[in-house]
């Protein structure tokens, strides 16, 4: 856990910087910067309509009487696109943009949909993510 998080929170900047750094070479400063601010400002756009599309979905399914489990997730998914958006670097911005795509973000629905399943499962079976908290108690 503890090496994820340190990849997520200095890898990844490192990477970015790297990746600026070159493009800035490669086409000066100021284009590179633009490029930041635009996609930055184009992306969160995006996701902001989006997560209006996904927040009225989820008040349609709710006006029906049904659980919105795919809307929320959708929501999910949108919210951490637009986080990745404003995020400044290019790797997060390709993220945040493949995550708007809603063929794309299909399937990391699917994928989130079995972690939830499975973490379910387990509660169900007494036996959480750190194991069984019955023995723990005892």
């Amino acid at each position: 856990m503890f090496t994820k998080l340190l990849v997520i929170f200095i890898g990844i900047p490192l990477v970015e910087i790297l990746i600026l750094i070159k493009l800035g070479e490669l086409f000066g400063f100021w284009s590179t910067f633009l490029l930041v601010i635009v996609t930055g400002f184009a992306g969160a756009a995006m996701a902001r309509v989006q997560g209006f599309r996904a927040w009225q979905n989820i008040q349609s399914q709710l006006s029906q009487g049904a659980m919105p489990a795919e809307e929320m997730i959708d929501a999910l998914l949108i919210f951490l696109a637009g986080v990745l958006l404003i995020t400044p670097g290019l790797l997060t911005d390709m993220s945040g943009f493949v995550l708007l795509v809603p063929w794309s973000r299909f399937y990391f629905k699917r994928w989130l949909r079995r972690k939830f399943d499975d973490m379910i499962r387990r509660s169900r079976e007494g036996g959480g993510p750190g194991g069984d908290i019955r023995f723990i108690i005892r």
